[in-house]
């Protein structure tokens, strides 16, 4: 007994070791979050803002210099105690050193746009993030559509090249015409390259799956779509337009670089006040005075320039962010119309066919070519139907397909998932 249940529960344990790991999406999106080398990328253009700000509110370093050495004396030279043992007792130097000062306030102006700057790169980030999660789901749709189609074709190539051989022997004994055998022979040639297009396709499909998530080894096998039933009936928010235009991320980079600019015209209003520069310096040997201490400070005398230009430009920039800011939403407003309108088209559709008994047309196929092999359908009838509920099925899958794409395109567009 002992040993039947230990070989019992070894065999369930080799059962589950051997079947392959499945992925929702929602863990795809997880594996991407972690693993996209271009967002890891991204990440560090807002760590180069951060150091951007550190350095920002350094200030200047005091610049020292050395000056009036002598290298050697003359005559004339006094004598002055000596420096070091018994030298320096004729040698002369100039010590100075000095401090700037900004005034107005030019260094915090300077942080402050530095830091808008940096709410600029994290925009950027999550732009680049929901356009690459935007392209990950529009590939896990495309492969749902794919894998559907495929498995349908599947069925209809397998009634025919059965119905191939059929005809293949009955035209031998001539029971059918050899037209008809070929007529068979050419519709599986169409489906068998249909076949083939579709598995292209769903190689190109995956691939961007395995490079979005960084798993090469991903397989169509290991992708679930337990969730596409209630993806397929999701319902836009009545607040979607408010959504976007609160979250939408052009917008939000616009009002950034609105700020900005505003910024930009109080750092250039502030660069109207002269900088102080104080200056400590020491003489020895220069002046009436043996050793000699001062203290002085310099500044620009704002008579010629009065940074009017660099004033001027700045305005004209807020003039044009905010003409830039009122293009963006009426474009956002458009967009936002557009796509509803085509979200609401689709669903009637897809509304409109949800009573559709696909396993009865499934059925349906079975029943035709009984049928149609017991003569009491014609050859082209039979091609008729199936070409007809293919296309029916094509056409559903195209519809999910393009209601998905263009429910992704909206939450891109609102900046957030509803």
């Amino acid at each position: 007994m002992k040993i039947l249940y230990i070989l019992l529960l070894s065999g369930i344990l080799f059962s589950q070791s051997g079947r392959a790991q499945t992925y929702s999406l929602a863990q795809l999106e997880a594996a991407f979050l972690k693993n996209n080398y271009m967002l890891i990328a991204s990440r560090f253009q807002v760590n180069q803002a951060d150091a951007e700000i550190i350095q920002e509110k350094l200030w200047d370093n005091p610049t020292l210099s050395i000056s009036e050495v002598n290298l050697w004396s003359n005559q004339t030279s006094e004598q002055y105690p000596p420096l070091l043992g018994n030298y320096g007792r004729t040698q002369q130097v100039a010590v100075e050193l000095e401090q700037l000062i900004e005034t107005a306030g030019k260094r915090k102006k300077r942080v402050a746009i530095r830091s808008l700057e940096k709410n600029t790169a994290v925009f950027e980030y999550e732009e680049l993030m929901r356009e690459l999660r935007k392209d990950l789901r529009q590939a896990y749709n495309e492969l749902y559509v794919i894998s559907n189609d495929l498995e349908k074709l599947q069925e209809s190539v397998a009634v025919f090249a059965n119905l191939r051989e059929v005809f293949k022997r009955q035209a031998a004994t001539q029971n059918v015409s050899r037209a008809d055998w070929l007529r068979v022979q050419s519709e599986l040639v169409t489906m068998e390259k249909d076949q083939v297009d579709l598995q292209a396709e769903l190689i190109e499909a995956i691939g961007v799956i395995q490079a979005l998530t960084n798993m090469p080894a991903m397989t169509i096998e290991q992708l679930s779509f337990e969730d596409m039933p209630q993806r397929l009936h999701r319902n836009v928010p009545l607040t979607a337009r408010e959504m976007a235009f609160e979250n939408n991320l052009g917008i939000k980079k616009q009002k950034n670089q609105l700020l900005i600019a505003d910024k930009e015209l109080e750092l250039e209003l502030a660069n109207r006040k002269p900088d102080l520069t104080v200056q400590m310096n020491y003489d020895r040997g220069g002046n009436i005075m043996q050793d000699f201490f001062g203290l002085g400070v310099s500044l620009d005398l704002p008579l010629f320039n009065r940074n009017k230009g660099n004033i001027k430009v700045a305005q004209y920039q807020i003039e044009e962010q905010r003409a830039n800011r009122s293009a963006l939403e009426i474009a956002l407003d458009t967009r936002l119309s557009s796509l509803t309108a085509q979200l609401m088209r689709y669903r009637q559709t897809l509304d409109r066919w949800s009573d559709l008994d696909r396993d009865a047309e499934s059925k349906m196929l079975e029943n035709y070519h009984k049928n149609m092999l017991s003569r009491q359908i014609t050859l082209l009838e039979f091609i008729d139907f199936t070409q007809a509920w293919r296309a029916s099925y094509q056409s559903m899958l195209e519809l999910q397909k393009n209601y998905l794409n263009t429910y992704e395109e909206l939450q891109f567009v609102v900046g957030n998932d509803f």
